[in-house]
């Protein structure tokens, strides 16, 4: 799911404007990108259930991040109402999965 919203964020901000490029473009493409990279590292570090959970804590920040950037996205215009709820509520359940893994970390874990 990560990945995808990944993607998401990649199309819809080619539609930014130019100027925004080393900006707002920049961010949000790193930041929704780095969600999954960082579940994907924590995954393969499961057998440290602390290394396991900062990385996936991380992700959870990086998540709330992108949220932020659409939400600057949304208010210079950049993107539809419509757009933004679904990217902003995909990543509302992303976070709420990595909670949820991170409290009971001890079951992902070997």
């Amino acid at each position: 799911m990560s990945f995808e919203a990944g993607m998401e964020i990649f199309e819809l901000s080619k539609k930014f404007p130019r100027e925004e490029l080393y900006s707002l473009t920049d961010q949000i493409r790193r930041s929704s990108r780095s969600v999954s990279g960082n579940i994907a590292e924590g995954w393969r570090k499961r057998k440290y259930p602390k290394h396991f959970a900062s990385t996936l804590a991380i992700s959870d920040g990086e998540a709330a991040e992108t949220q932020v950037w659409l939400d600057y996205a949304l208010a210079c215009k950049y993107i539809e109402k419509e757009e933004y709820e679904i990217l902003y509520d995909k990543y509302d359940h992303i976070m709420a999965m990595l909670v949820t893994i991170i409290s009971k970390r001890e079951d992902w874990t070997y």
